[in-house]
């Protein structure tokens, strides 16, 4: 039995106690090791950039696909609202099939165009393909529609866990990666041809993108720019965006298993009467990236839940032009389970502010959990 992967998931916790009777708790180590993130030599950036310039297109075309039935929230939203603010490609949100893309663990909303829709209207296929984190890895009309994508020339990013799906293409095999923290091992086991690269937020590859966990997708996003618009566009979309410094470098031995990450899941799984749903209103213009960093911040906790209402059913769009649809119709929300407007709150900024919610609400071992599942680098934050 894969003990983290019952944990994860939130199933049996109560069975998984007294079967292990917490041996393998004590077994874990009591905290990440943590230190310096090595720097990037000007050479390997210098590369990175080389690999990610736009295969085709002077103004490129960058499809992110989703599959209907679960796309994380973050990884789908973010790439996109970052790169539609940027205004420096032609961005499109994809799915595999007609009707709302259900994202996890928060939102739900409108695609732009179905992948049959895409291939119809450029044969000639993407610049880059962008590639989610899905509840499924091994949905096969989007693994033909990657390989085909790759087949046509474009650069194919695994964002996150988005990495198993390209793995489970077979465009992976023989070729330098990273994943997720959490995911690692099972990417590693599935394809022991992948040549893992730690302390890497963005690896690159013959044509093959990876990324680390879900907010990895906003340096990848700023580095993508840089690489299609040059460097001097990436830093006033970054100063807009509320990131000022990026690139590659990653601590990876700062994510991991640990015993109070474990014992966080566990004790809030079972405060099951302590459970609460917490609201965001939905309003016309919100910035989704915003939108995406909170709703997924807070549906992380094992203790919460945030779910959208608006006055009427329909999806509202957002500043870059993707259209959200409310969990719910309403017109007010209990203000104790209210989360706060988002307002012009730029996404770096509402991701630290909403951490810093959990932590008064729930304590800081919750907010720490919370960081370590998005595997951000909150002792970065500052700079």
């Amino acid at each position: 039995m894969d003990k983290r992967l019952v944990l994860w998931s939130g199933l049996g916790v109560v069975t998984l106690l007294v079967t292990i009777g917490g041996t393998w708790i004590l077994s874990l180590p009591p905290a990440p090791a943590v230190g310096a993130a090595p720097p990037i030599a000007q050479e390997e950036a210098d590369a990175t950039m080389a690999a990610l310039k736009p295969p085709k297109r002077r103004r490129p075309l960058i499809a992110i696909v989703g599959a209907n039935g679960g796309s994380e929230t973050t990884d789908y939203l973010m790439p996109y609202g970052i790169l539609r603010r940027a205004d420096v490609a032609d961005v499109v949100a994809l799915a595999t099939e007609p009707g709302p893309v259900t994202l996890y663990p928060a939102l739900k909303v409108e695609p732009q165009a179905t992948i049959a829709d895409f291939d119809a209207r450029h044969p000639e296929g993407a610049d880059y393909v962008i590639v989610p984190a899905m509840r499924r890895d091994d949905d096969r009309a989007v693994l033909q529609w990657i390989r085909s994508q790759a087949t046509k020339g474009a650069i194919i990013i695994g964002v996150c866990a988005g990495a198993k799906v390209v793995g489970n293409a077979g465009l992976l095999d023989g070729k330098r990666a990273t994943t997720h923290w959490y995911y690692l091992e099972e990417l590693r086991r599935k394809h022991p041809a992948i040549h893992y690269v730690a302390d890497r937020r963005l690896v690159i590859d013959q044509g093959v993108a990876t990324t680390t966990g879900i907010t990895a997708s906003m340096p990848m996003s700023l580095t993508l720019i840089e690489a299609i618009a040059g460097r001097d566009k990436a830093q006033a979309v970054g100063r807009d965006i509320g990131v000022m410094h990026w690139d590659a470098r990653h601590d990876s031995g700062a994510f991991q298993f640990t015993r109070p990450f474990a014992l966080t899941a566990i004790g809030n799984r079972l405060a099951f009467l302590n459970h609460e749903q917490l609201a965001m209103e939905l309003a016309p213009g919100v910035d989704e990236v915003s939108l995406a960093l909170v709703a997924d911040a807070w549906s992380r906790t094992y203790r919460s839940r945030a779910v959208t209402f608006a006055g009427t059913a329909g999806a509202l769009q957002t500043r870059n032009g993707i259209r959200i649809i409310p969990d719910q119709v309403a017109t007010n929300w209990p203000a104790e389970q209210l989360l706060p407007l988002i307002g012009d709150q730029q996404p770096a900024q509402a991701l630290d502010q909403a951490l810093r919610g959990i932590a008064a609400r729930y304590g800081m071992r919750t907010a720490d959990f919370v960081a370590m599942q998005l595997e951000y680098p909150r002792q970065r934050a500052a700079q």
